[in-house]
């Protein structure tokens, strides 16, 4: 099993690679899984020459296929005006439109003010669910003062566990909590049901409404 992790920190050392390992060691408790981690920093002019000429160079290639056959994905970028970085949104901009579809994606993001900390829902999440990624419920989201709290090791270790139970032997039947949690809703019905073994059940609006009038 793979797991791989995309950090866009450009320091070294960086914070935004520090909270990716976490994750990952987060997670890894939980599920035996190989790690490799895309230092993106390492790949800033490939990408670059990726856009310009439209091939990827070897190294660059290697890590869109690396991205493309894991098993689960965690990705962190450190906030660049209220967003993720440009290097981060350029690196998933050259991934396969269909390369994500249905792998389990476990976001986070640091930052030095606790007031970007909803970065990870109006930035990361949308581009993910744009990809057709599962993204897991729990997004980690570390300001400068968060490190040595016990409020992101708890954030941390829960969204370790729910990558894990995703990419676990049991992936294919998560468990009603997390699946619940990220169920897709529908415009036209509404969720009423997350067995693991049936699916997602969805009752048309209507039909949801007149049974409310009998009712």
């Amino acid at each position: 099993m793979k797991l791989v992790v995309v950090s866009a920190g450009l320091s070294a050392p960086s914070s935004t690679r520090l909270l990716a390992d976490r994750l990952a060691a987060a997670t890894t408790e939980r599920v035996d899984a190989e790690v490799e981690v895309l230092e993106l920093r390492d790949y800033a002019t490939e990408i670059a020459q990726h856009f310009v000429t439209g091939f990827p160079p070897v190294r660059l290639a290697a890590a869109l296929d690396a991205v493309a056959a894991a098993d689960g994905l965690i990705a962190v970028t450190p906030v660049f005006s209220a967003s993720y970085s440009g290097l981060f949104k350029s690196f998933f901009d050259l991934i396969d439109k269909d390369a994500l579809t249905g792998k389990p994606v476990l976001v986070g993001a640091t930052g030095g003010t606790a007031r970007h900390s909803l970065v990870t829902e109006h930035a990361l999440r949308p581009l993910f669910t744009y990809l057709r990624a599962v993204v897991l419920p729990t997004a980690v989201y570390a300001a400068s003062e968060d490190w040595g709290e016990e409020g992101l090791a708890a954030r941390i270790a829960r969204a370790g566990g729910e990558l894990a139970r995703f990419m676990g032997p049991s992936a294919s039947s998560p468990d009603v909590d997390t699946a619940s949690a990220i169920a897709p809703r529908s415009l036209h019905g509404a969720i009423t049901s997350v067995d693991p073994e049936d699916g997602f059940e969805v009752v048309p609006f209507a039909e949801r409404l007149e049974a409310l009038r009998v009712g």
